[in-house]
């Protein structure tokens, strides 16, 4: 019997029609946990590194964590992973609501999709029972409004649906796949309409085994109690109205400007009473007792759920305030695009208008005010029409698409994708590191475990580390006590916290855990749920697998160290892992570079940021040591130890 999880995984190829329940090795499961740790795999296993992102034979994969379907509370994040049109590389999204879950309970672990449909379609998944089903009907209808379309036809309120909007069925790279108001980004919902699929409904109702049941279901209500009661837990940008860190911060328009003194009292107090005044509901996600989206409902405008940081893109890259978000997040949302990137390629456009780079050409009949012009460059990117078709690639690719100095003006991505817009002072070791070397191209799902600066006195630090439960060892606390000044700790101590805040979001993604109950509270003390010494007891009574914190932190190394030869397979190198040039305003180049080669011998990366041959056989990855020595991209005794 298997425990946690079906043992199944559904094949879909949209070219054929063809559709298949495939029964998975459990060894993969204590390899690979689940979530990305396995699309990992199968993405290297199944997809040559030739292979276009818009290519029949790329996979689109939805996976369930591996607690997902348990008692486990806040197991509810479905992971999405393909290839990106914007990046060449292996995307990461994640998306909360009830998917996953519902899709365990159809007898499923993941849903691997290959192919094109000849027209729009929608996959329906109830149970055993699993149809291709015709979607013209449903062509350029929205996200959300596809979904409550679903739940009609099919005579179900408890299907649980993810669907593109008309971004992602004209190819824009921004485009995302929304679900009960959660949205799954960077790179996916635009595959998903490359492959003409419309919308996935589930409805599942079998059960899932439990090796342990009675100490899996006593440690979670623990858990439960926990996270509902304790302020440690959660997204407290829900409810806190407090938003002076990402306005006083964070960069304005096409990342930019900074205006540090821009809070106020009464600012706060107008911008709750919006708020307040037009909130439909709170909602949280499967079995979590936490409400971290707000669901507002804008007059004239479609009903929409933002959480964290979502809220203020639009009004801060258009020079506005949180009304204009509210009006035109529930217009992007039905459209589905990503909220962090596209503000971003809106404000970058507009830029290159008053640089002269573009002109009122290009932006015919477009309106004088700052308000119109994004709901009318946005109307443009997402039907790909005269500007809005460059637009629609992302800032990089559409900066080199037209020239004459626009790159100059792509300041805020790596790796060819748009960054939080982060302006700071002196440079952050840590982050340097997270931001250059990540492949989920998200600080923010990469950051969380070790706080981002250091408390001003002895007291408040030892303060802070005495109800710390998150560090796996005792000298991440030691690292903390004796930081003092931000740009001011050890190379050692930098790689060792970096690595620290990798493994968490690593883990996380491949049990389904939310990050605002573990990867990313852990920065902020004691109460966090979740963290290394309490995860591998609950996968041990959820599956049976012997499980401790040493054997996790390998586990972590080995999905880490697999989703990198993923993407230097596909031509990542050295020369690709930069921060935006203007992220912090003083640079060191040359201690930059030497911590960038320190990082990588850290992770028993060559020069060029590879895994060699010692490392990939040591975390039972042989085979990818063969493989890229055989195309040459790794040389032959490389890390081979003498």
């Amino acid at each position: 019997m298997r425990y946690a999880e079906t043992g199944f995984n559904l094949e879909i190829d949209l070219s054929t029609g063809s559709i298949e329940k495939v029964a998975t090795d459990p060894r993969d499961t204590e390899l690979y946990l689940g979530g990305q740790g396995m699309a990992a795999k199968i993405l290297y296993e199944r997809v040559p590194p030739d292979v276009d992102p818009f290519s029949p034979d790329n996979l689109l994969i939805f996976s369930t964590g591996l607690l997902h379907g348990t008692p486990v509370p806040a197991a509810n994040r479905t992971v999405v992973n393909t290839f990106s049109p914007q990046t060449n590389l292996m995307s990461h999204s994640l998306f909360g609501g009830f998917f996953g879950p519902e899709l365990k309970y159809a007898g499923y672990d993941r849903i691997i999709i290959r192919g094109k449909a000849p027209d729009l379609v929608y996959l329906y998944i109830h149970n055993d029972k699993v149809e291709i089903r015709d979607a013209t009907h449903l062509k350029g209808k929205g996200s959300t409004e596809t979904g409550d379309l679903l739940k009609t036809e099919l005579n179900d309120q408890k299907v649980q649906v993810a669907a593109i909007g008309l971004a992602g069925e004209n190819r824009v790279y921004m485009a995302s796949i929304e679900h009960n108001h959660a949205s799954a980004a960077r790179g996916v919902g635009v595959i998903m309409g490359d492959k003409r699929l419309k919308a996935i409904a589930v409805r599942g109702t079998k059960d899932v085994n439990i090796a342990r049941p009675a100490e899996l279901f006593e440690m979670s209500q623990a858990m439960h109690k926990k996270i509902g009661e304790g302020d440690g837990n959660g997204d407290w940008m829900a409810v806190d109205e407090d938003d002076s860190f990402h306005h006083n911060h964070f960069a304005w328009g096409n990342a930019r400007t900074r205006r540090k003194d821009y809070w106020s009292d009464e600012l706060q107090q107008r911008w709750t009473n919006w708020k307040y005044d037009h909130m439909d509901r709170q909602t949280g996600c499967y079995n979590c007792p936490k409400k971290c989206r707000n669901v507002i409902k804008w007059p004239g405008r479609p009903r929409f759920g933002y959480k964290c940081f979502g809220k203020d893109t639009y009004h801060m890259a258009a020079f506005l305030e949180l009304d204009f978000s509210f009006e035109i997040l529930g217009v992007a949302q039905e459209y589905g695009v990503d909220s962090y990137s596209t503000p971003q390629v809106i404000a970058f456009a507009l830029e290159l208008l008053e640089a002269g780079i573009l002109t009122d050409k290009d932006f015919p009949e477009m309106p004088a005010d700052s308000r119109g012009r994004f709901f009318y460059l946005l109307e443009k990117i997402v039907r790909r029409e005269g500007i809005g078709d460059i637009l629609a690639d992302s800032v990089s690719h559409a900066a080199k698409r037209i020239g004459k100095g626009a790159e100059a003006f792509d300041h805020n991505t790596t790796k060819k994708f748009e960054q939080l817009p982060i302006k700071l002072g002196r440079l952050n070791p840590a982050y340097f590191l997270m931001i250059a070397t990540g492949e989920k191209m998200s600080i923010t799902q990469i950051e969380g475990s070790f706080p981002q600066d250091p408390l001003p006195t002895k007291e408040q630090r030892e303060a802070f580390v005495s109800k710390w439960e998150a560090p796996p060892d005792e000298k991440f606390k030691k690292y903390f006590l004796e930081w003092e000044k931000r740009s001011d700790i050890s190379d050692q101590a930098t790689c060792e916290i970096v690595d620290w805040n990798e493994a968490m979001h690593y883990i996380d993604d491949s049990t389904g855990l939310c990050g605002f109950v573990s990867s990313f509270r852990g920065q902020f003390g004691g109460g966090v749920a979740y963290h290394m010494n309490n995860i591998p007891q609950m996968i041990s009574y959820a599956t049976g697998m012997a499980m401790d914190k040493e054997a996790l932190w390998k586990t972590f190394q080995r999905i880490r160290t697999l989703v990198r030869a993923v993407n230097v397979r596909r031509g990542l190198r050295r020369k690709d892992e930069r921060p935006p040039e203007d992220h912090w305003a003083v640079r060191d180049e040359k201690y930059e570079q030497e911590l960038l080669s320190k990082y990588y011998g850290f992770k028993g990366w060559n020069f060029e940021g590879i895994p060699n041959r010692q490392t990939l056989e040591r975390l039972d990855l042989a085979y990818v040591a063969d493989d890229l020595e055989r195309r040459g991209i790794l040389a032959v005794d490389e890390g081979v130890s003498a």
